[in-house]
């Protein structure tokens, strides 16, 4: 469940006192600078994920100082990867700088001085941060030190399946169980390495089970972007990945005693939830239920129909029945 504080429920003259507060004791200690404190906004929600936290924050442009005063008076000894959601921001670390905005990934580390420096076009700034022990990426110290500052595009490689990842931790985190928690805090880990790993060229030092997680996170991306294709197979999938078929069937086989889930099955289960999705989409209340089937790649009516109705209890048309002025009554899953 998120943890969430907002500035709001504070008169306007405390809220940024506040915030630097709350962040220097339950983050890091740090020293912000604003230009309109009397105008400062801000929300933070922490979600718990085992060893990793994520934080969703949104704030007023600020300053953000680490000194070696600082660093002294309190060190969590962690890397901090910045998601960033809107604004923009300019990092200093390690004799580096880069400067950020929507979409772009940036990394920096609590045991070393930094200054950053936001903007925002709309009078927030907005990042989502997963923050994580140093000990927790299985890759050289040093070598990670150049990517300390360095701007990482988050529409690329494994970064945007990471970016894909936290998007769904931010959406859907919340309703999970702590032990599901943490083994998603597992994978989030494994895919900030091998993001990391990847722009370093040292994905060959990553774990095999690193490279595996990685690997299925990329196949479970794939999966996602292509449901619409009819021609989305395990043969199409395994080529794409330039694997066999049999590893990618490995690949899918957990490891902590659960039922597995098939590739198709899982092909077979996003197409249903996108189509449950339309389904009660008022902009699509005129778009045939075989027309919302066909958008997301299901053979042909009949085909869907039984389908949702093995995983949902009803049938689409009966689904569709059930939402009334926009409130939906949702069906029990199989």
């Amino acid at each position: 469940m998120w943890s969430v504080v907002s500035a709001s429920e504070l008169p306007a003259g405390e809220r940024f006192d506040w915030f630097s507060d709350t962040l220097s004791r339950e983050v890091v200690p740090t020293a912000l600078s604003t230009e309109r404190p009397a105008e400062f906004q801000a929300e933070a929600a922490v979600l718990e994920l085992g060893e990793l936290r994520l934080a969703r924050l949104e704030f007023s442009p600020l300053g953000s100082r680490r000194t070696p005063a600082l660093i002294r008076r309190g060190d969590p000894g962690q890397y901090q990867l910045g998601l960033m959601r809107g604004g923009r921001a300019c990092l200093a670390q390690q004799r580096s700088e880069c400067s950020v905005g929507a979409g772009d990934i940036l990394l920096w580390d609590t045991s070393r001085t930094s200054d950053v420096q936001t903007a925002a076009d709309d009078g927030l700034v907005r990042l989502a941060m997963l923050q994580l022990p140093q000990d927790a990426l299985p890759l050289n110290v040093d070598r990670l030190g150049r990517l300390l500052a360095r701007r990482i595009p988050g529409d690329q490689g494994v970064a945007a399946v990471l970016t894909a990842f936290v998007d769904a931790l931010e959406g859907h985190g919340g309703q999970c169980a702590p032990a599901e928690l943490h083994r998603l805090g597992t994978v989030a880990v494994d895919l900030v390495a091998a993001c990391l790993a990847q722009h370093l060229d040292a994905e060959a030092e990553l774990p095999p089970e690193v490279r595996t997680q990685a690997l299925l996170q990329r196949v479970h991306a794939f999966i996602d972007h292509n449901l619409a294709d009819p021609a989305l197979t395990p043969s199409a999938i395994a080529a794409r990945h330039h694997i066999s078929v049999r590893t990618l069937h490995q690949l899918f086989r957990r490891q902590d005693g659960t039922e597995p889930e098939t590739v198709r099955a899982r092909i077979r289960r996003r197409r249903l939830e996108r189509c449950r999705g339309d389904l009660v989409r008022p902009e699509l209340e005129g778009h045939p239920v075989h027309a919302i089937a066909a958008r997301w790649g299901f053979s042909g009516p009949a085909v869907f129909s039984r389908s949702f109705r093995e995983q949902y209890g009803l049938t689409p048309t009966e689904f569709r029945a059930l939402t009334v002025d926009g409130d939906r009554v949702e069906p029990c899953r199989k």
